[in-house]
């Protein structure tokens, strides 16, 4: 009887479990943030790439 009292008070593994709730809707978010702002990152690369494309195209190799 004095077993149950006990796990009854017991609130180390609830805190854990909290604690691990928060850190599993953080890292969605970070990965829901991270995947958005791959697309955008992405085409600025795609862009820049060819604007300098288009800056080496008049250049001429002096060989």
């Amino acid at each position: 009887m004095r077993g149950l009292r006990h796990l009854r008070r017991c609130q180390r593994g609830a805190v854990a479990i909290e604690y691990g709730l928060i850190v599993a809707l953080v890292v969605i978010a970070m990965l829901s943030g991270l995947t958005a702002l791959s697309g955008t990152n992405g085409s600025l690369w795609g862009y820049l790439k060819d604007r300098i494309d288009e800056g080496f195209s008049g250049v001429t190799s002096s060989s």
